[in-house]
């Protein structure tokens, strides 16, 4: 996309703000304030549309749980939408519905669980009231019959997601061989079928009284909205909560690089599928960029190392992927390979091996530095289209950067990537003697060398 073309794009979404670098960046205009409570808020007022995105993160996900308790933070995704004492049992999404809400659900990962939901402007203190509602009220509704209820729903989602997809139990092979027993990553955020059954009422509650308290919420508003007015209604429904402190954090490091290689027999998968992962940066560190842009020069549909050798040129496989996923902690940088049915799978892996060992000879080209560059300034700009977008990225940015407003910081950061930082990035994180590998045989096929 031209600087103009993005420029154009960005006025006509957000408040353009000038920067003495990249100046045509979009910034969303935005105010952060907190509640007397320790509640957080941002608002970010455009009426362009008439409607209202809301959007509130609570900062506790799945590696902030502690061993014998996996799968508790998604577990309480279920539980806010069980009820609340004024809302009433299994009311939150009939209530939206009624009142023209559109874009209801809540999503939890490693860093944190989020809830949200879009409606008219002229609703927006009905969303306010069911979010502080469930927030001050969800406890006294807790029954034994509700926590069975969402515990076995989480559980068929497990298996409806992981246990029954093809690959799906080599994705926990491969947190297992990453992680230690112990490390709040190793069990994925959906949690392990045995800690789920032995939640306990009094688990639960003591999960809500330590995450799910004022100073650990933040509420994000984008959309059709008068401040002035907004700040009252957010008064009303989240102010008079009692005050509370933020949870503290307890920084889990990363394990020692370590090679572990699995076989996986598959009942699910009908071809052969490999994954090299290594432990990498957490989101926002160091070499995360670097390895995010890397990633993509490997992987790339068409253009990418890996693609264009694997795919098309020996036609070896019929897909590859790569990515880098940072969390809070820190992060996985993996590079998979679904393999056709003849292929010699050891070949596939000297290829990889080599356009590993490629790149840190070998310095990216401008071409495709540019292009990783671009892509990601074109998705940063049409992220911003829509509200709920904006409130994510608000969010996000304010989750791990402590300032909603570090678009232009995020983007600066893939501008200043060069041959040289990737090349010691990938020195850095991707020795190949410390990879766990994962490789997934279809169980028809089973026996074969992996």
């Amino acid at each position: 996309m031209s600087p103009t073309r993005r420029t154009a794009l960005a006025v006509a979404l957000v408040a353009f703000v000038a920067a003495p670098v990249a100046a045509d960046d979009p910034e969303i205009e935005f105010e952060r304030y907190q509640l007397a409570n320790g509640f957080e808020v941002i608002l970010a007022p455009d009426n362009a549309v008439p409607l209202v995105a809301v959007n509130v993160w609570y900062h506790v996900g799945s590696g902030h749980e502690v061993h014998g308790k996996s799968g508790f933070a998604h577990l309480f995704e279920h539980m806010l939408f069980q009820g609340s004492t004024h809302v009433g049992e299994d009311k939150h999404f009939e209530t939206l519905k009624i009142i023209g809400g559109d874009s209801v659900n809540g999503t939890t990962n490693p860093d944190r669980t989020n809830y949200f939901e879009v409606v008219p402007s002229n609703q927006l203190d009905t969303a306010l009231w069911l979010e502080s509602d469930r927030l001050a009220y969800m406890l006294p509704m807790l029954t034994q019959k509700s926590l069975d209820n969402q515990i076995e729903v989480v559980r068929n989602e497990r298996r409806q997601r992981y246990d029954n997809v093809p690959y799906g139990k080599a994705r926990f092979a491969l947190y297992e061989a990453l992680y230690p027993e112990g490390h709040p990553y190793r069990y994925l955020t959906i949690g392990k079928h045995e800690d789920l059954t032995g939640a306990s009422l009094d688990d639960v509650i003591g999960f809500f009284k330590t995450w799910y308290v004022p100073a650990n919420a933040t509420l994000t508003l984008v959309g059709d909205f008068d401040k002035a007015d907004a700040k009252a209604k957010i008064e009303r429904w989240f102010g008079t909560l009692p005050a509370s402190k933020k949870p503290a954090v307890v920084f889990v490091p990363p394990p020692k690089p370590r090679a572990e290689r699995r076989q996986v027999d598959d009942g699910f998968a009908k071809q052969r599928q490999i994954t090299w992962a290594w432990h990498s940066p957490a989101s926002f560190a160091p070499g995360d960029a670097d390895l995010a842009v890397l990633a993509s020069s490997l992987s790339r549909e068409g253009t990418g190392r890996l693609y264009k050798v694997l795919v098309h040129d020996k036609q070896l496989a019929t897909a590859v992927g790569a990515y880098q996923g940072g969390s809070t902690f820190s992060g996985i940088f993996a590079v998979s390979v679904t393999l056709r049915t003849e292929a010699d799978l050891a070949e596939v892996e000297r290829i990889v091996a080599a356009e590993l060992g490629r790149v840190r000879r070998e310095p990216l080209d401008a071409k495709e530095l540019a292009r990783v560059v671009t892509q990601r300034e074109a998705s940063a700009v049409w992220g911003l289209e829509s509200l709920m977008g904006r409130a994510n990225q608000l969010q996000s940015y304010n989750h791990f950067l402590g300032d909603p407003g570090r678009l232009h910081f995020d983007l600066e950061r893939y501008r200043a990537v060069t041959s040289a930082s990737v090349q010691a990035a990938a020195t850095a994180y991707l020795d190949l003697s410390h990879a766990v590998v994962i490789v997934t045989v279809p169980a028809k096929a089973a026996g074969g060398a992996p």
